[in-house]
């Protein structure tokens, strides 16, 4: 017997179940949930795709087997062999005859009731909690959007090229910064892959870095994680407009993807779809940092001082405005990095850009045309006094063939928290590491 086979039947998943009706085949999986009535089991078995209602009736399977269904417990593992049968009343629209059922093991008292548990009762034990609907459709579109992040790049020609997760200088100071003990020098996690990133860009024309990040903020916000995953595309020759088409054309690929994927998921989380679709659809609205600030002004916000960033408040009621994600940019210089790119015509402005979500989620995407000139760059890192020497190597890609480059980054949790609808980002990565939460 072969991992997929069992009983001389293959193995199918609960997701591909109804292209199956009339067949005879192999689930597996475990128990969710069981109610007996006489004759009868119904076993709710999931297997990670889905939850199949399987119907085990004392005469179509041997006696034994109908006790030992009887005596399974939540969580316990099986095989079951069962005819797919129609039935609209199920969630799934199939539900299996049973004919031959094996156990695999009896799952000791599990932790995880179908009562209601307190969040840190179910963080305590999110190794276990991960098996529950909703937080498994929310890792199930985790999946989604990450491929549809590597298609959508791969398409356009974009190389995936890895940036170093230890860094020994930051690029935007260091007060969030992990600061670790490097063979008895000072080196940092890194907080973002995309100074390297421009580096790469140079090499090969059009990259992105996708993966971990870390941010030492001594913040409990539900917008908040310690570390999270972050894709940051760069690419040579783009000014701020290819940024933010770049930008449009990322986050409504990824939402289409969901809607196309993953509805049945979104509607598992409740998800107001509705609201949801029109991110699908470009363009998307584009205002300028002055504007977002008249917006402010006249939405109970009138004491808002130019010049200033946004909080979560005033990223709320900007997004709230339009029924997809907003384009922020010309910013203030003197509230963004030392990286970007100073407006030639107003110096006092900086070519960067932010994409507001809708619905209250915050920034999405943070994205600029960046520095390509070597004297003005050196004049940023001295004016935000970081160390020239850990940025010697950033200053060669403006000595060596500089060009105008540009790019943005986007942190996978907050886009899914969005896309999901669910409060807290701490739901939409597997295990989450926050200021307070290090355990499992």
């Amino acid at each position: 017997m072969t991992q997929q086979s069992f009983g001389g039947h293959r193995a199918v998943t609960i997701r591909h179940l109804t292209a199956h009706v009339g067949e005879e085949v192999l689930v597996q999986g475990w128990l969710y949930n069981m109610r007996s009535k006489g004759k009868l089991h119904f076993l709710q078995v999931r297997d990670g795709t889905g939850i199949v209602q399987a119907v085990v009736f004392r005469g179509n399977v041997p006696d034994e087997e109908f006790e030992a269904a009887g005596r399974l417990t939540q969580e316990s593992s099986l095989r079951v062999v069962g005819t797919v049968k129609a039935d609209e009343r199920s969630p799934g629209g199939v539900e299996l005859q049973v004919s031959k059922l094996d156990v695999v093991h009896v799952a000791e008292p599990y932790p995880i009731t179908p009562k209601e548990h307190g969040v840190g009762f179910l963080m305590q034990h999110r190794h276990l909690w991960l098996r529950s609907r909703k937080p498994a459709a929310i890792l199930r579109i985790r999946d989604t959007v990450i491929r549809a992040i590597r298609e959508f790049f791969h398409r356009r020609e974009f190389a995936c090229v890895d940036s170093p997760m230890f860094t020994p200088s930051a690029c935007e100071g260091t007060t969030t910064l992990f600061k670790v003990d490097y063979f008895g020098d000072e080196a940092y996690l890194t907080q973002s892959g995309q100074l390297y990133g421009e580096a790469s860009a140079m090499a090969l024309g059009k990259i992105y870095v996708f993966g971990p990040t870390f941010r030492a903020e001594k913040s409990k916000t539900r917008r908040h994680l310690t570390e999270f995953w972050m894709v940051e595309p760069e690419a040579a020759f783009y000014d701020l407009e290819d940024v933010m088409d770049l930008g449009e054309d990322f986050v409504s690929t990824i939402v289409g993807a969901v809607l196309a994927e993953r509805r049945d998921d979104l509607e598992i989380l409740e998800r107001d779809i509705a609201k949801l679709e029109p991110a699908a659809q470009k363009p998307y609205p584009r205002i300028t940092y002055d504007q977002a600030v008249e917006i402010l002004h006249a939405d109970g916000h009138a004491d808002f001082p130019y010049g200033e960033d946004f909080g979560a408040p005033h990223e709320t009621a900007i997004g709230a405005r339009f029924d997809r994600p907003v384009l922020v940019y010309n910013w203030p210089a003197a509230i963004k990095a030392f990286y970007m790119k100073r407006d030639p015509d107003n110096p006092a402005i900086a070519l960067g850009v932010d994409m507001i979500a809708s619905e209250g989620y915050g920034e999405l995407v943070g994205g600029a045309q960046r520095e390509d000139d070597l004297a003005a760059l050196e004049e940023r890192i001295a004016e935000h006094q970081l160390p020239r020497e850990a940025f010697e190597w950033f200053l060669d890609l403006r000595r060596f063939g500089s060009v105008p480059h540009g790019g943005f980054g986007l942190g996978l949790e907050r886009t899914l928290a969005w896309i999901t609808g669910v409060e807290h980002l701490r739901q939409c990565i597997p295990f989450p590491r926050m200021l307070d939460k290090i355990y499992p």
